[in-house]
């Protein structure tokens, strides 16, 4: 303990200035990233006078839960909740299997003509259909109110699929050697090796196919005619239409003028549109982590 009081009061002056300089910029830039999120959640348990007051919020004045009382008493948003969270599981699943798919062949310099079929995934980045004929064949192809609707037509990213081509493109030749060595075919190479140090690329892709299908609405409204089916961003959307009109809109859905604002229903949106992503996020971020250590280890 003396030695290290003594190393400490033995910096120069510059270096101990930086230091705090460089603590006190984190901190400031933490609480920068935090405090928007502090303050969607104070306005959303506000009362009216406070919500519509401007400045800082750091702490309401009047505490209330009209926001989120008038959300779900909006019959459709349980069930559009439950459409999303399945959706956002399979359809990240969905993803990340059919991008390891597409992605460990293409990786394969043996394979007969990479190159061509390389060119063949890169052109749906640069050019597409447009909505009308792709509306008109996902009904051609009977997926119009079906809820795979939502899944299968965003199945293969192909820019995750070129960068998870790129990583297994780095991945040491001596491993499948060795694997090929102890009798092991490219199926067993890929589940047993591969994918295990490949966690890091395989976590990210997984998150960006998350985000993604949680936040998506668009297709739901073009495809999906079934209230039963609808997602949660869709039904948000449409209360916070509903709550902008006039009060007796909002009074048929349990609330009165004087009781709700818009910004307490935009606080209470956000909220809960983000609330699942940025409570599973930490998770994520711990396996991303992990998945990051096993992929520098070498053989």
């Amino acid at each position: 303990m003396t030695i290290n009081r003594n190393r400490r009061r033995g910096r120069p002056l510059g270096d101990r200035l930086f230091s705090i300089g460089n603590g006190a910029f984190m901190v400031i830039l933490a609480l920068s990233i935090l405090y928007p999120f502090w303050q969607t959640l104070i306005l959303s348990l506000s009362g009216p006078q406070s919500a519509m007051s401007l400045g800082v919020h750091l702490w309401a004045q009047e505490w209330s839960l009209d926001a989120y009382r008038f959300l779900f008493s909006y019959e459709d948003i349980y069930g559009a909740y439950i459409n999303t969270i399945v959706r956002t599981l399979v359809g990240t699943v969905v993803i990340v299997m059919f991008t390891v798919a597409a992605a460990y062949p293409l990786s394969k310099r043996e394979l007969p003509y990479r190159n061509t079929l390389t060119i063949f995934f890169l052109i749906p980045m640069f050019f597409s259909g447009g909505l009308i004929p792709t509306y008109l064949l996902i009904r051609q192809i009977g997926l119009i109110d079906h809820f795979l609707v939502l899944i299968l037509p965003g199945a293969v990213s192909i820019f995750s699929v070129i960068i998870m081509r790129n990583f297994f493109m780095t991945i040491d030749k001596a491993f499948e050697e060795s694997a090929f060595i102890d009798g092991a075919n490219y199926l067993t190479l890929l589940i047993r090796i591969i994918l295990p140090i490949s966690v890091p690329v395989l976590a990210t892709i997984a998150l960006w196919a998350a985000v993604s299908h949680w936040n998506a609405w668009f297709d739901a409204m073009i495809y999906i005619r079934d209230r039963d089916k609808t997602v949660i961003q869709l039904i948000l959307r449409e209360m916070l239409t509903a709550v902008n009109q006039q009060a007796s809109d909002v009074a048929s859905f349990g609330a009165s003028h004087a009781e709700l604002t818009l910004n307490n229903v935009r606080a209470a949106i956000v909220l809960i549109s983000i609330g699942p992503i940025v409570l599973v996020y930490p998770y994520i971020q711990k396996y991303f982590v992990k998945g990051i250590t096993l992929g520098s280890l070498k053989g």
